[in-house]
């Protein structure tokens, strides 16, 4: 994984308190914007608590989508579990 150990644990500190039981039933149920367009529930969470919690202002430079997107996996657990 190209994100440093410090990176990561800066991101799970933003995105903890986000992932809140309210919030996974919420997009289970599809009451979020354009939900009727979403082909991949798991990753447009992910990526919707992202851009919210702002996770950019903690990643260094030269990462790209698919190594944040390895990140938040790690972080956020499937809305299924």
């Amino acid at each position: 994984m190209k994100i440093q150990p410090t990176e990561l644990e800066a991101l799970r500190n933003l995105l903890t308190p986000l992932d809140t039981p309210e919030i996974r039933q919420t997009y289970r149920e599809g009451r979020f914007p354009r939900a009727a367009a979403v082909k991949d529930l798991d990753t447009r969470y992910r990526w919707d608590l992202f851009y919210f919690a702002r996770g950019y202002r903690v990643l260094g430079d030269g990462l790209t989508d698919s190594h944040i997107d390895t990140a938040l996996r790690r972080i956020v657990p499937p809305l299924a579990a």
